[in-house]
């Protein structure tokens, strides 16, 4: 069974799923932040794929995709730095995250069958529509074990959330509002009547909260309207802070976000 599957199947609530951009804050960080996570008590992992026109992201996690670009990150790199991690004590699900366009450069099936071949569990794109998914991706996806993680904003109507959850595995990524990454402060009175909307609507997957979320109180207030959430922009600051001690700073991070028993 996929790891993303097992997640939610054994841990109902309080999962605490970490963002990072691979390649930063230094081209070869990646292996170690990844081991560093594991071993804070990070429960799930989304790897940012950088892309040159982060257009969903805020100024941080641009400024991020900027810098691993330049220190020359590309997904063929990312594959080869992650070529036998599983091998090495990793066992928590990871999730690739960026845009379409590299993938389709790189080949939708090579990538899918590489994300096989390393151990990958899941990607999130959020600009491959789910139409066009279903239309022409999904028996690729869904051939190599590779789920498919779609997104859903306080916009999204009803009708489609349950298109969403009805082609979904895994969990759904319910971003909290309508802006870029890291551009909301905390959780408001109006995110969590979008989260029981969405709570009222009897879905089969599970829900994680992201954008917006940056410490302990934003994690457990958004984490009582899901089965946890989702930190980005946060996480990618701390990482430049840290840069020349990333393990303390990645295990005094999560060590403060993490609820206390969990």
């Amino acid at each position: 069974m996929n790891r993303i599957v097992n997640l939610f199947t054994e841990k109902k609530k309080d999962i605490l799923s970490i963002y990072f951009t691979a390649g930063f804050p230094r081209l070869n960080d990646t292996r170690s932040i990844l081991a560093a996570l594991q071993e804070a008590g990070t429960d799930l992992v989304e790897i940012g794929m950088p892309y040159s026109d982060p257009v969903a992201d805020g100024e941080t996690i641009q400024a991020s995709n900027q810098r691993a670009l330049d220190n020359g990150m590309t997904v063929a790199r990312l594959f080869q730095q992650l070529q036998n991690f599983r091998n090495e004590g990793v066992t928590l699900p990871v999730i690739l995250m960026g845009y379409f366009n590299p993938v389709y450069q790189y080949g939708v099936e090579a990538f899918c069958r590489k994300c096989q071949e390393l151990g990958i569990d899941g990607v999130i794109l959020p600009d491959l529509p789910l139409d066009e998914y279903l239309a022409g991706y999904s028996g690729i996806f869904e051939q190599y074990g590779l789920l498919n993680i779609f997104l859903i904003t306080p916009q999204t109507s009803d009708e489609r959330i349950r298109q969403i959850d009805n082609a979904s595995s895994g969990f759904i990524y319910m971003v909290s509002s309508a802006s870029v990454t890291g551009a909301t402060s905390g959780v408001n009175a109006n995110m969590e009547a979008y989260f029981e909307r969405v709570n009222n609507l009897g879905l089969k997957n599970p829900r994680l909260v992201g954008f917006g979320i940056k410490d302990r109180e934003s994690f457990e207030r958004s984490a009582k309207h899901a089965s946890g959430a989702i930190i980005g922009s946060q996480f990618v600051r701390v990482l430049e802070a840290a840069e020349n001690d990333l393990e303390k700073g990645i295990r005094e991070f999560v060590g403060q976000v993490r609820p206390a028993g969990h």
